[in-house]
């Protein structure tokens, strides 16, 4: 008998693809901010594609590889088209460059993603998800429009799009959404998520992006944490080595 279940999460998976595809005519046509709220319905979309596949047990490898495919598409290409179309095309070729770097850098994390998988990279994303930074970088369009009614501080949005490229291709950890919440952890965890997405549901237009923008901020922090720990640590056990090295007796010959 066919197994139909794998269609249900593919639903989703497609819905990612047209809405990234969507978004590309939007911005051609010269309107960023139709394109914007297409990346971020693409997000919704995609963000749903996984529990769905669990709750109805239609994971696949095939699903998997279509996600991956949805992503670079809905999250790398599109964001890129985006930004490029507003701001980068009056940087010349260095615009295309970054608009490239960025493209290539999605589609390097996701390779990476779909190599962690056997491992089960679930707790949390060895670098920053291709999702998170083109929703960013859809709901920076967003709020600008919300405030100025256009694109300002187009510089800030081409820096992020060159931080944001490094982050995806960093070692850095993010917190993923867990897929139990039977421990304590995970049940905070789930609290914060609701408590952002329900404020960022009261002014989609202006909380959007700084919530998410907190989100990113939240990994550097951490990393910066970890990496202080690890060189104190490293520190002190150098001193503790050279203690002991002093303390060793002699046999008092000289």
């Amino acid at each position: 008998m066919p197994n139909y279940r794998p269609i249900f999460p593919s639903i989703f998976t497609a819905g990612s693809i047209f809405c990234g595809f969507l978004s590309i005519i939007s911005a051609a046509d010269g309107e960023p901010t139709h394109a914007a709220w297409l990346i971020i319905l693409a997000g919704f979309l995609d963000g749903l594609d996984g529990k769905v596949a669990r709750l109805s047990g239609g994971s696949s490898d095939l699903g998997k590889e279509l996600d991956s495919l949805a992503d670079f598409f809905s999250f790398g290409i599109a964001p890129a088209f985006l930004v490029y179309t507003f701001k980068l095309n009056v940087l010349g070729k260095w615009g295309w460059i970054i608009g490239l770097v960025y493209i290539l850098a999605a589609g390097y994390r996701l390779a990476r993603f779909n190599l962690l998988a056997t491992s089960d990279e679930k707790k949390h994303f060895l670098g920053l998800p291709v999702p998170g930074a083109g929703v960013t970088l859809a709901s920076f369009v967003i709020f600008c429009y919300a405030i100025w009614d256009r694109v300002e501080y187009g510089e800030y949005l081409v820096s992020m799009m060159i931080v944001f490229s490094a982050l995806m291709v960093s070692q850095i950890e993010y917190e993923a959404m867990p897929d139990k919440f039977n421990t304590r952890a995970n049940r905070l965890k789930l609290l914060y998520i609701v408590i952002l997405a329900l404020a960022a549901l009261t002014r989609p237009r202006l909380l959007m992006f700084p919530i998410l923008l907190l989100y990113i901020a939240t990994g550097i922090i951490k990393e910066a944490i970890r990496v202080i720990k690890v060189t104190r640590s490293g520190r002190g056990e150098a001193l503790e080595q050279n203690d002991d090295d002093e303390a060793e007796p002699t046999d008092g010959r000289t």
